[in-house]
Parts: structure tokens; sequence; C-alpha cells
């Protein structure tokens, strides 16, 4: 049998169960499906094809079954969990990777399937609802040949269905139940009622989600109901220059010479700006300096618990962060940042380069099984694409020690403070998915000369037990079977 790529796309749809869709090729010549997802097409699209069949049943795509990622080349994360322990970690990390999926599965992650040519008329995108309120389903109407009677019925799991300012006459089945049925020999007055239709949860959650089953004969159709507590915004005043919209941080450690550096380099160019120093040295110094805050730890408390430390404390939009042995030059504006953050609000971090050093990397996670657990890639150097409208920017999944970020989307995901010494990917990986990050070239920071300490290089590059530690820790935390720096 002769099958084009059309033919071949239909049957591949059809084994899966979709039966009613159509086919575009944009100008690109990209093949895009209508009835797996819900497109706007760009400008130019030609239609090709649409075809509808005699019972266009649509809902909710099944789940992707996941296959055990390939760990060839990577380190085994669970290698480095005591044998005698390993059965027990096992068991615990199950427990909560189970209950951390149905935390999230708060999110809307079923692809819903649009019908194509079907009489029913629905919000596709869904419908955002207050938990245990009342609302009205926007848009539900029904566009249908004359018929001696029409009956159009909804259901849904997580709640109930009613039909507002019911009068005598009106037939509704199953009001305040949460399968509903709508007749009527008008249309004008059938959809008279589905204009009235209202949902309420009958369970309190702060953001989760139901589904609406609509039909009429033999079309069915499928839309989401997300509920979800509206949240409160929370602003920061940008104020009128850049001292009321960054604040400078940084984490320091038997270093207090080159933190003196730093901050006189910060003063030749922000003369005001705040600059909020984490401190856990073994025997603490005073910082002396104008708007300047020095926070005291515990001795040695790591590398993550200071970044902790000192981003909490900030009350500015941004935080720009430096390694305390950097130095300010010509070349560090901390307007350009803030420039281009502003223009591109989506934006969480952005990195710049250390010297002549753009440090930037691309993360790659395959989830595996839920048993095993994942694997997950650092590629060095590797872009998502480039941030339009900027010159030398692209988007990436971790950047260098100088970057300026938002403080309250850093402060949603937070430094580990289990990892103390050797740490910097790790809150990348925490926040993928969450974060916007993207690097810019010619925003750089210059880095001081090394000195021998010998005192400090003990703590900064410890032991292999270290390494251990921390491979055990992502085994569990992240449930990665495997990782490759």
């Amino acid at each position: 049998m002769n099958c084009n790529r059309d033919c071949l796309l239909k049957l591949f749809l059809t084994v899966l169960g979709i039966t009613a869709f159509g086919i575009y090729i944009t100008q690109t010549g990209m093949l895009n499906v209508t009835g797996v997802t819900n497109i706007l097409l760009p400008t130019g699209t030609r239609r090709l094809q649409n075809t509808v069949f005699t019972k266009p049943i649509i809902g909710p795509f099944p789940s992707k079954n996941r296959s055990s990622c390939s760990c060839k080349g990577f380190t085994i994360t669970g290698l480095n969990v005591p044998a005698a322990e390993l059965e027990d970690v096992q068991r615990r990390r199950s427990e909560e990777y189970r209950q951390y999926k149905l935390r999230m599965k708060t999110n809307l992650d079923t692809l819903i399937l649009a019908p194509s040519n079907s009489p029913l008329q629905y919000p596709i995108q869904g419908v955002i609802v207050e938990p245990l309120t009342k609302s009205v389903i926007p848009g539900l109407a029904l566009h249908a040949q004359k018929r001696r009677l029409y009956k159009v019925s909804l259901s849904v799991k997580g709640g109930v269905l009613s039909v507002e300012d019911l009068v005598d006459g009106e037939q509704v089945d199953g009001q305040g139940q949460s399968e509903l049925t709508i007749l009527s020999i008008s249309l004008i007055q059938l959809n008279d009622l589905l204009s009235r239709v209202t949902y309420t949860s009958t369970f309190y959650h702060v953001n989760t989600k139901d589904l609406v089953y609509l039909s009429f004969e033999d079309y069915e159709a499928v839309f989401p109901i997300m509920i979800k507590r509206t949240s409160v915004p929370v602003l920061y005043d940008p104020g009128k220059d850049i001292n009321s919209q960054v604040t400078i941080t940084t984490k320091t450690f038997l270093r207090y010479e080159e933190l003196n550096v730093l901050i006189n380099s910060i003063r030749q160019f922000y003369p005001e700006i705040k600059i909020i120093v984490a401190d856990d040295s073994l025997i603490p110094e005073k910082v002396n300096g104008s708007n300047i805050e020095q926070y005291i730890m515990p001795p040695a408390q790591g590398w993550f618990a200071g970044r902790n430390l000192a981003v909490s404390q900030v009350t500015t939009k941004y935080f720009l962060w430096v390694d305390d042995d950097f130095i300010f030059w010509n070349n560090t504006r901390i307007e350009d940042f803030v420039k281009i953050m502003e223009k591109v609000p989506e934006l969480d971090v952005l990195g710049g380069a250390v010297g002549n050093n753009q440090f930037f990397f691309r993360l790659v996670y395959e989830e595996g099984e839920e048993e095993e657990g994942g694997c997950l890639q650092r590629r060095h150097r590797g872009k998502l694409q480039s941030l339009p409208g900027f010159n030398g920017c692209f988007f990436v999944d971790g950047v260098v020690n100088f970057f300026l970020a938002r403080t309250d989307a850093v402060r949603r995901v937070g430094f580990d403070p289990f990892l103390k010494r050797v740490a910097h990917t790790e809150f990348f990986l925490d926040g993928l998915g969450d974060l916007m990050i993207a690097s810019c070239k010619g925003l750089s920071i210059g880095h001081q000369k090394k000195r021998k300490q010998s005192k400090y290089r003990r703590f900064r590059f410890p032991g292999q037990s270290d390494g251990k530690n921390k491979l055990a820790h992502h085994y569990f935390k992240n449930n990665l079977k495997c990782i490759k720096y």
C-alpha cells in the first residue's frame, strides 16, 4: 500500500486511539496536529487536511512509560551508600519519592485533546476556580443542527455541578451532583442553561485540578478545572537608583585580605550600595566600612549555608553574587545586568564572566524508572537558545559564580546546606525546571591573584569522603542513580 507521510501519521494516531485530528504544515516544514494539542497556527500556515470520524472520543492522553536511563560513562550514586544501609535507604527513598509525586501531581500534567469540528463549545485552556467556591464555567455552548431534543451531559470527579437560577420547566437532572444532564427542545434555551453551569470543588487544596467531561450524542470533550487559591503578590520597590535595586552578597572563610580588596574595589564604582557578608571563619574578624552587614556563622558551616544566610537578609529586588576573591573593574557594570533583567521579567538568574571565563552549562536529565532513579549529565558550555533581542546572551541551565538574581526566585530554590565544601552545580540542579537562567558576554568581573593559604586549602579541597557523601546525597535527595559532571 502506498502511503505518504500524512497517511502514515493518521495511521499512527489511530493506533493511539486518536480519532479526530487535523494536519497542518508550517512554512518551516514542521507538522502540527490539531486534536493532539491546541495550537495557534503561525501566519502563512497551510491547512492540508481535516478528518472527523463518526465517534471522536477525546480525553486525557495516557501517561508515558518510563524506561531505565543509561548510566554508561556516569558515576553510580548508589555505590557511595554504605552496603549495609542500602536496602533501608532504598525503602525510605521510594516512600519519599511517592509522596513527592503526589505533591507535584497538583500541576496540570494531563494532555487534553481538542476535538476537530465538534459541535461542542467549551474553554479548551480550562478554568481557574477558588477551592470550595461556586464558579460559573464560561464559554459552554452547543452548535448543532435542528433536533427534536437536545441533550448535553457533564461530569466531574472532585466537585459538583449546578445550573444557576433554575426555574420551573427547565429540565436539568443531577443538580448539585457530580453528573449533570441538561435537556431542551430549544437550542437557544439549552445554550442559556449551559451559560449558567457552575462548578464547586468538594475538597480543599491550594493547587490541584479536576477534569470536566462534556458530551453530546457521539461527541465527547474534556477540559481542565484548575482549583487554585489566589496568590498575594510580593513586590519589591525598585526605588530610584541602583542602590535600592541591588544588594551585593558574598560568603567569606579565612580570606579577609581578599575580602577587603573586593570591598575596596566595589566602593570605587558603587560607594553606597549595600554589601552583605556571610562569615564562617574559624576566628571572625570585624569587617569595617559603611553600609556593610557582616553575619557571623558557626565556624566552617560551609559554602551553601553561607549563601542561604546572605540571601535571606536581602531586601532588594535583586542581589549580585560575587566570591570574596573577585575584584570590580571597569566592565563590572551592575546596571547592564539590571537593564536586561528588567526587559525580560521571566529571567531569574543572569550570569556574566570572571575574567575571560564565561563558565556556563546545560543539564540533561532523564527520569528513568521510579525504583532505580534518574540520570543527570552536565554538559559544559551547553547552550539552549539565544535570548531574543540581546546579542551575546543565551539561555543555559547554570552559570559562573558571578550573577545577578531575582531575590524571591532564588529563595524559592535555596542552597542545600548539606553541601559544605564543594558545591555549585547543585543549586542549578535543584532549580532545574523552575528557574529561567541566561548568560551574557560583556558582563564581567576580575579575579584576584591567588596566594598560598594552606589552612584554607585544607577546608576548600577536602578528602574523598566528602565526594562520596555528596554522591550518596544525590542518590536519595534527587533520586539519581547516576550522575556525570
